[in-house]
This record gives structure tokens, C-alpha cells and sequence, in this order.
């Protein structure tokens, strides 16, 4: 059975003491939600340490938001695959589109990484999607089979996780419709060796929209961005009905 994941992706948002503040707050919002949700906070490295003591004994998991191919090396500001598992992470964000937009990511980079996280023992969480101008020209079923394609090449997908993210509607608070997110994610399963990976959708996820997304039968959780800095918000989207 697939696993249910709601994921949060702070981006370079939150110093320690506003990352305490939000926990304290958040916790005991979520308290109600049912047990087969796994809930993941995907924080800055900065937070990570803090974020991982204050959920000592909770159901939240603890995620990063990169991660290097090399386990050491001279790669200043880098941070390894064995750093994060140190500090209790348990999955790690590969190939967002804002690393392959601003930061020069490419397939081959992330495949690196994507390698890298598994060996130590991280689930990686991999983002692939479309820009506006690649949909708008047809090119999104296109675009996605090379990601999946360059990015997966000698990746145990029993050990994936894989977030659709249109583009587009990340950070515009234009979302893609549910039934094309739905169909899109179902041709990326359709593509998988392994049919049974979660699949999340990514893309301006609010508390609401949340109930309409997670009711489509190829999405398995949600990846969610502004919505998940406010305590109440992204509680609201763990509790979907």
C-alpha cells in the first residue's frame, strides 16, 4: 500500500527561535490526524538540529532540503548525506526547481544525489515538473519521461519518493487542476518500475484546496511550500478529511 505523506518545504525561511515557536504551536494542532499520515518538515540546515529536539518522540519526521554526492571532500558549504542522517534527518528534498532553476542542478547531479541519499540510508523526496512555456507547448508528458529517465538511472525505487511539481503554479498561487495533477501523476507511476512509490503533488497547496487534491486516486500527499510556514495552515492540510 502506498504511503500517505504531507511534507513541508520551509525553503530559506525560519532562524532556530522562530522554528521553536512554530513546533510548539504545531504539534499539538496535529494530534488528531490519523496515524497512517506521515507528516515530514523539510527545514534549512540551520534548523535541523533544533527542529530534530524538539520531535524526539513525535510523529513528525525530520527532512532536508539538499544534499551533496560526496560523503566529504573540498566542497565549500556543501553539507553529506552522513551529516544529515546525524542529526536525525530521515528524507531529503533532490532536484527542487528552484535548485535546478537557480543553482544549476542538473538530471545528472541529482542522480548523483539521489545515489548518495540512498546509500546512507535517506529517502529522497525527487521533484520533477514542467515549466510554463515547456506546457504551454506541449512538451510536459515529454519533459517529465526525460527527468524520470536521466534521474532515476541505478535508483532503488523502494526507497523513493517522488513529488510532481508543475512549475507554474509553485509560488504563484496558480494551482494546476486537480484532475490534470491527477493524470500526470498517474503517467509517472505509469513509467515507474516499482507502481507502489508515493507520489506527491506540489504546487500552491492550501488548507482550501487540500481535500479536493487529496482526493484524487494517483495522489498520495501533498509537498507544500508558503502554506506550511504558518503553524495553522499546514496543520489544516495534515487534518484533510
Amino acid at each position: 500500500m502506498r504511503k500517505v505523506i504531507i511534507a513541508g518545504n520551509w525553503k530559506m525561511y525560519k532562524t532556530q527561535s522562530e522554528a521553536s515557536e512554530f513546533l510548539m504551536e504545531f504539534i499539538s494542532q496535529i494530534d488528531d490526524a490519523p496515524e497512517n499520515r506521515e507528516v515530514v518538515l523539510c527545514v534549512p540546515f540551520t534548523d535541523l538540529t533544533i527542529v530534530n529536539k524538539s520531535l524526539h518522540g513525535n510523529r513528525i519526521r525530520l527532512g532536508a532540503q539538499n544534499v551533496h554526492w560526496e560523503d566529504c571532500g573540498a566542497y565549500t558549504g556543501e553539507i553529506s548525506a552522513s551529516m544529515l542522517t546525524e542529526m536525525g534527518v530521515r528524507y531529503v528534498i533532490i532536484g527542487h526547481s528552484e535548485r535546478r532553476q537557480y543553482f544549476g542542478e542538473t538530471d545528472e547531479t541529482v542522480n548523483l544525489r539521489l545515489k548518495a541519499a540512498q546509500s546512507s540510508g535517506l529517502i529522497p523526496i525527487l521533484c520533477v515538473g514542467e515549466t510554463k512555456l515547456q506546457r504551454d507547448a506541449g512538451e510536459t508528458e515529454q519533459k517529465i519521461a526525460l527527468q524520470l529517465e536521466r534521474d532515476l538511472l541505478g535508483i532503488d525505487q523502494t526507497r523513493l519518493v517522488i513529488a510532481y511539481e508543475p512549475i507554474w503554479a509553485i509560488g504563484t498561487g496558480e494551482t494546476c487542476e486537480v484532475n490534470e495533477a491527477n493524470r500526470v501523476i498517474g503517467l509517472i507511476r505509469d513509467r515507474l518500475t516499482d507502481s507502489s512509490v508515493t507520489i506527491l503533488y506540489g504546487g500552491s497547496v492550501k488548507p482550501s484546496n487540500i481535500n479536493e487534491i487529496m482526493a484524487q486516486p494517483q495522489i498520495d500527499g501533498v509537498l507544500v511550500g508558503g502554506a506550511s510556514l504558518a503553524a495553522g495552515d499546514f496543520a489544516g492540510i495534515v487534518n484533510y478529511k
